[in-house]
C-alpha cells in the first residue's frame, strides 16, 4: 500500500470525535480574550466541547451571542460601567499621574488600585464558586480540564473544586511564574519586569537588578498573594497558599517565544507558544484598502495604542497629531476620543482596525504601538517595524525586548515632543537596518517545527489524554523556599567547618599549652 502524503494530511479526520473531551475556559478580559479565543476555537472545530465561563461585566464577550463556543453567563454584582470606570482610572494614573509622584504615594496609589481590582475579581469569583446551582451544573458537566488565563484569578480555584486539570495561558511578567511555577530566573542575567535592562548588565545594573527583584516580589505578595491566601483558605475550608493552588498548573502557555525573549532557563512544564493569534493577511474592508492604495509610494503607517485606550488628553493627542501630520506616509489611528485640532488630512482615524491584516499589507511601512504582546508579534509575524509608545504594565519590558533586538525605537509618551515621534517614525523606516531585523526576527518566528496555536492545543489535549502532566512538575514545588535556595545545606556545611576549625583551635591550643608545660620542665 502507498502511504501518499495526502493520507497523512486527511488522517485527523478519521479520529475527529474519537478523542472528545470537555473543556470549561476561565478567560481574561480585553487583548488577553484576543489571544486565548484562537486556541478555544480550535479545541472546538478538533471537535471537543468548550464551555467558557462569561461574568455579565465582560466587555468583549457577549454570552448571549450566537458562537460556536459555548457561553456560560452568569451575574456579578457591579457593571460593565463599572469596570470602564476603573479602567479609565487606572490608565489616568498611569499615563498622567505617577510620573510626577514620589515612590510612596505611587505605591500607595497602586494599592489602591489593585485592591478594587482584586475585590471584583473576588466577587467574580464569588459569583461561581459560592453559587451551588452554577457549581452543580458544572460538576455534573464533568470536565476533563480547565484553561485559565492566571490574570484573572479564581479558575485554578474552580479547577480545585471540581477535582480537575488546568492549564494556564498567561502572560504579564514572571513573577508569579517564579513565586508560584518554580521558574528559575537568575537574578544576574534575567531582568527583573520592573526595569528597562536587558540580560546584557553591568555590575551596577545587576545591584540594581537584585534590587528590584526584592522589591517587586515583596510587592506582588503584599498586593496579591497575602489576600489570596485567605481567601482560598476561606473558599476551600482549609489551610493553603494562593501559590499552592497556582503551583498544581500541568502547564503554562506563555504568549512569547524565543524570537522575543532573551535566552534564560525553563521548566519542561513551560512553553512557549507567542503569536498563536496570527494569521496570513486576509483582504481589507474595501474603503479601507483604497485609504491604503491612496498613499502612494511612501505607504502608510498604523497606529494604535490597545483595546484598553479609547481616548488622550487633549494636549497629547494634539502632540501625536502634529506629528502626524507631518509624516509623508498615510497613517491609519485607531482611536475613539476627540478629533485633534492638529490632525492632518494624511491621517485617518477609526474606531477599530483590522491590525494583523494592515500589519501584512505590502504598502505598511511602520506601526506605533504601546507594546501589548498581540500587537508586537503581530508586527514580528508580518516583518513590520515598531515605534513604541509603553503606557503601563509590563509594555516597557516588552518594548526593551525589542528595542535591543534592533526591530524597534521607543519614546516617552508623556515627554515626547512632535518632533521626537516624528523623528522615531522616520528613524524606523528610512534606517534599513530595522526593517531587516524585523524580517530577520519573522523568520525566526516562521522556522518552528510545529506552530504557536497547535503546540498550545497539543499540550492541552496531552493534558487530557495523561489526566495530568506530573512527570514535568520540578520537585521544587515540594520544597520549603530555605530548602530551594540550599539554605539549610549552606547552614550544616558553615556549622561543620565552624566546629571543625573550633575543635582544631582547641586542639592546637591544647598541644601548644602541653609543649609549654613540657619545655619548662626541661629547663628546671
Amino acid at each position: 500500500m502507498l502511504w501518499s502524503p495526502v493520507f497523512f494530511l486527511f488522517l485527523p479526520g478519521f479520529f475527529s470525535g474519537v478523542f472528545t473531551k470537555k473543556i470549561l475556559a476561565w478567560p481574561a478580559d480585553s487583548s488577553h480574550w484576543l489571544n486565548l479565543k484562537p486556541v478555544l476555537e480550535e479545541l472546538t472545530h478538533r471537535g471537543h466541547e468548550v464551555t467558557v465561563l462569561v461574568y455579565s461585566a465582560n466587555l468583549l464577550i457577549d454570552h448571549n451571542k450566537p458562537s460556536q463556543i459555548k457561553m456560560e453567563g452568569f451575574p456579578v454584582a457591579f457593571t460593565k460601567q463599572d469596570l470602564v470606570q476603573f479602567q479609565e482610572d487606572f490608565l489616568h494614573l498611569w499615563l498622567y499621574d505617577m510620573h510626577s509622584m514620589p515612590y510612596w504615594g505611587l505605591f500607595m496609589h497602586m494599592k489602591e488600585a489593585m485592591e478594587k481590582l482584586y475585590e471584583m475579581q473576588r466577587v467574580t469569583c464569588d459569583a461561581v464558586v459560592k453559587n451551588k446551582e452554577l457549581l452543580n451544573k458544572l460538576q455534573n458537566e464533568k470536565f476533563d480540564i480547565v484553561v485559565a488565563d492566571l490574570l484573572s484569578h479564581c479558575g485554578e480555584l474552580i479547577a480545585e473544586i471540581l477535582g480537575v486539570p488546568f492549564v494556564y495561558t498567561y502572560r504579564l511578567d514572571n513573577t508569579l511564574g517564579r513565586a508560584c511555577g518554580q521558574l528559575p530566573s537568575p537574578f544576574s542575567y534575567v531582568p527583573a519586569v520592573v526595569t528597562s535592562f536587558t540580560d546584557k548588565m553591568s555590575f551596577g545594573e545587576r545591584i540594581t537588578n537584585f534590587i528590584s527583584y526584592v522589591f517587586q516580589d515583596l510587592i506582588t505578595y503584599l498586593l496579591i498573594i497575602k489576600d489570596w491566601d485567605n481567601y482560598y483558605s476561606e473558599v476551600l475550608g482549609q489551610s493553603v497558599t494562593f501559590c499552592e493552588i497556582v503551583g498544581k498548573a500541568e502547564m503554562w502557555l506563555i504568549r512569547t517565544y524565543w524570537d522575543f525573549e532573551y535566552p534564560h532557563p525553563l521548566l519542561p512544564n513551560f512553553e512557549y507558544v507567542g503569536g498563536l493569534h496570527c494569521t496570513p493577511a486576509k483582504p481589507l474592508p474595501e474603503e479601507m484598502e483604497k485609504v491604503v492604495e491612496s498613499s502612494g509610494e511612501h505607504g502608510i503607517v498604523v497606529f494604535s495604542l490597545g483595546t484598553l485606550v479609547k481616548n488622550l488628553s487633549d494636549e497629547r493627542s494634539n502632540v501625536i497629531a502634529a506629528a502626524l501630520r507631518q509624516l509623508p506616509q498615510k497613517v491609519i489611528w485607531r482611536y475613539r476620543g476627540k478629533k485633534p485640532d492638529t490632525l492632518g488630512e494624511n491621517t485617518v482615524i477609526y474606531d477599530w482596525l483590522p491590525q494583523n491584516d494592515l500589519l501584512g499589507h505590502p504598502k505598511t511601512k511602520a506601526l506605533i504601538t504601546h507594546g501589548g504582546t498581540n500587537g508586537i508579534y503581530e508586527a514580528i509575524y508580518h516583518g513590520v517595524p515598531i515605534v513604541g509608545i509603553p503606557l503601563f504594565g509590563d509594555q516597557i519590558y516588552n518594548l526593551v525586548h525589542i528595542t535591543s533586538k534592533g526591530m524597534a525605537v521607543t519614546v516617552d509618551f508623556n515627554k515626547m515632543s512632535s518632533q521626537d515621534l516624528v523623528n522615531a517614525v522616520n528613524t524606523v523606516i528610512n534606517n534599513s537596518t530595522y526593517k531587516e531585523n524585523a524580517m530577520r526576527l519573522s523568520r525566526i518566528h516562521h522556522d518552528q517545527p510545529v506552530k504557536p496555536l497547535d503546540r498550545a492545543v497539543f499540550w492541552i489535549e496531552f493534558v487530557m489524554r495523561h489526566k495530568g502532566a506530573k512527570h514535568l512538575r520540578p520537585a521544587s514545588h515540594e520544597l520549603t523556599w530555605y530548602q530551594y535556595h540550599s539554605l539549610d545545606v549552606i547552614g550544616f556545611l558553615l556549622l561543620c567547618l565552624i566546629t571543625f576549625f573550633y575543635i582544631t583551635v582547641k586542639f592546637l591550643s591544647c598541644c601548644c599549652r602541653k609543649f609549654s608545660r613540657t619545655k619548662k620542665e626541661k629547663i628546671q
